[in-house]
């Protein structure tokens, strides 16, 4: 019998975060001219703009004076005002700049006072942010932002976004299981229960997280038959990094599909799937971008709707289970994490080597 890992979910069920790296806030296109926006990461509420230089920012949305969230407050393009008492905040930095109710009496040094801002990036149509350890400075020497790997200079690209009613782990291990999508993804358009065989990956180890090295799609998934028109051998690779990130890519000769998708803790018990595509297979073809949003949305919605009714189990607190193969990357994953909140950089990678694993999907 193939052994077990038990998982005991905490009450909520919560899950420990994954700070002082970048995630996905929103869409960057959401913003423009002098509207704000507002956003949830790691239960830290965030309001977003952009400056009439182009920057984006992102800073945390309370006013360090009494508390009343920035975003209800005035933003003129280079300055965000509080509506409570009319504090002014360089929205980069944080920096305040006036403060209306001093008098010449007063000694306090306005500039001298900061809101919380967060390193915050455009890139790949999203505004990343930054996310510090609690309590750290204003100084923080950010990890690499995520981008997605392009393949030649003219492509095509998609975004796609759900929310999901479970936490960040719960998420990620729905992403990288190999076992559900003739079950989850029953479609003519994709595959059926009876389209299930055995099959064997290998994977190998990369820093922070795994490889499927690369290896022929599945055959029985309607799409990838379609590449087949090109003449070219098809070769799938699959990455997936700490904390959150899964990438795809499918080259097919010249031709390519890429895709980044990650699960963002919105909350420590709710979380967002985005999915960032690019590619350039059938470029010439008309209307072949509102089809692949309209598949992958579906796509995304078949997860989606499975989460929700995942939910209504986990909310009784049940024990769980992994088993081996199918399961071996969400064993996987938990290891690496748990070496990552421990900052132990000397932490043995739970894959050692190149290994074959075997399921049935």
């Amino acid at each position: 019998m193939a052994p077990l890992t038990t998982i005991q979910s905490a009450p909520g069920p919560t899950a420990t975060l994954i700070y002082d790296d970048w995630y996905p806030a929103l869409r960057s296109s959401e913003l423009r001219g002098k509207t704000l926006k507002t956003a949830m990461l790691l239960d830290l509420p965030l309001v977003l703009g952009r400056k009439a230089d182009g920057k984006i920012f992102a800073m945390r949305d309370s006013c360090p004076h009494r508390g009343i969230p920035l975003s209800h407050g005035w933003f003129d393009g280079n300055t965000l005002t509080c509506r409570y008492h009319g504090w002014e905040f360089e929205p980069c930095t944080g920096q305040c700049s006036i403060i209306p109710s001093l008098s010449s009496h007063d000694h306090l040094d306005a500039t001298r006072i900061y809101a919380t801002a967060y390193p915050c990036v455009e890139q790949d149509g999203y505004a990343w942010v930054y996310i510090p350890s609690p309590g750290t400075g204003k100084k923080v020497k950010t990890a690499e932002l995520p981008e997605l790997p392009k393949f030649s200079e003219k492509y095509r690209t998609a975004h796609l976004t759900a929310d999901l009613p479970c936490n960040v782990d719960h998420g990620i291990i729905g992403l990288m299981d190999p076992a559900h999508g003739p079950f989850v993804h029953q479609a003519w358009w994709w595959r059926s229960r009876h389209s299930i065989r055995e099959k064997t990956k290998r994977f190998e180890p990369i820093p922070q997280g795994f490889r499927m090295a690369a290896h022929a799609p599945s055959g029985n998934s309607a799409p990838y038959k379609l590449l087949g028109v090109y003449g070219h051998p098809v070769e799938t690779t699959i990455d997936f990094v700490l904390p959150n990130r899964r990438y795809e890519t499918i080259r097919c000769g010249p031709k390519w599909f890429a895709s980044l998708t990650t699960i963002t803790p919105v909350t420590s018990t709710t979380c967002r799937i985005d999915v960032i595509g690019a590619w350039n297979v059938f470029y010439y073809v008309p209307f072949v971008t509102p089809i692949v949003k309209f598949f992958g949305n579906r796509f995304v919605q078949q997860d989606q709707e499975t989460m929700i009714q995942q939910a209504e189990g986990l909310k009784h607190n049940p024990s769980l289970m992994l088993i081996d193969d199918a399961d071996k990357p969400a064993k996987w994953y938990f290891a690496l994490k748990q070496a990552r909140l421990e900052n132990n950089p000397n932490a043995k990678h739970p894959l050692e080597a190149a290994i074959d694993l075997h399921w049935r999907s």
